[in-house]
Order: C-alpha cells, then structure tokens, then sequence
C-alpha cells in the first residue's frame, strides 16, 4: 500500500549541487535523476517543518518506532558538518526526483529552457515542494526519502563557485552590417 502523500513547502531556501535541468551524475554515471540540494538556517521554521515531515513518514511506514537497532539513512544533513560554502549555521536537504522537476518563476509560470540559467543557479533562493516517504532501500537499509517536486525562482544571490551571469548587453556592443569584420563572412 503506497503512503499518503504530505506535500510540504519550504520558502527562501538557497540552491546548492543542483541537477534541475539533466540527470545528476555520480562517479561519471547516469543516476537517471534530477536533484537539488535546499539550504536553510538552523531553528527556522524550514527546519522545523522538515524534521515534522521526517518524523511522519517514520511513524507512517514503522509506527512511533523504527525498527529495533537501525539507523535510519536520509539526505538531511547539518551544514555545519559540510565544508562547502555558504553550508555553515543551515541545514542541507537533498532531494530528487525521477521525473522531471517543475521550474517556475515568481509569477508561477513554468521557466522557458531558454531563461532556465538567468533564475535557477546554485545560490539562488527559491521556494520548493518536496515529499517525504520511508522504507527500505535497494541495499535493505532503513531510509527516509526526499521527493523534490518543483523549485521556485524566490531571489537572486551569489552564485556558488564565482562568477556571475553574463550580460550580453553590458559586455558586447553591437555591430551593424557596416562595421562586420570582412573576415567574418557577414
């Protein structure tokens, strides 16, 4: 019997390690998964909310008790355990999805390809949905599992690993037919 589904909203999180628009590789291999990982600040209501979530799916699929001695595996970890930028005093959940996830912008229009680098880059805030559902996985560990379901544009930050967005109007002038370089064949 398939668990209910809990659809929970975390708002103003920061992208991290996303694969939104392809498939997430993992040692040089396909993991035929999107995914992203949702930073927010510890003891905010986002933390809350998960851990809720979390606790749910727990009792949902083993009762108020997992089962006896095992550690339960999830994608929820403290960022003060990461060494990555921007991961300290938040929390990190990753989550996935096999299917392709819905990306929109602030109005709730869905994000055409084209524009998909000018709202969503790791550092961005957004606003996402995700699911949570336990059970054993392939390897028969005890785990509680993160849905993403789709991923809001909710503010422009600084991108994780450098650099900035290019723009072509700051960084290019235009040339008219006159002024092409013979060379370029125009």
């Amino acid at each position: 019997m398939k668990q209910e589904e809990n659809i929970i909203r975390i708002k103003n999180a920061r992208l991290s390690f996303h694969s939104l628009f392809d498939h997430e590789m993992y040692e040089g291999q396909d993991t035929g998964k999107f995914s992203a990982t949702l930073l927010f600040p510890k003891g905010s209501t986002n933390q809350e909310i998960v851990e809720v979530a979390m606790e749910e799916a727990i009792v949902a699929k083993w009762g108020k008790k997992p089962p006896p001695s095992s550690k339960i595996k999830t994608t929820y970890r403290d960022g003060d355990d990461e060494k990555y930028d921007g991961y300290a005093d938040n929390m990190a959940l990753k989550g996935t999805n096999k299917k392709r996830i819905h990306l929109i912008d602030p109005r709730r229009n869905l994000i055409e390809l084209d524009d998909l680098d000018d709202w969503i880059y790791n550092g961005c805030y957004v606003n996402a949905t995700v699911t949570f559902n336990a059970g054993k996985d392939s390897y028969n560990n005890n785990r509680v599992w993160c849905n993403l379901r789709a991923v809001q544009f909710y503010s422009h930050g600084e991108r994780f690993g450098g650099g900035t967005p290019v723009d072509i109007d700051k960084e290019f002038e235009s040339f008219d037919d006159e002024t092409v370089p013979a060379d370029m064949g125009v």
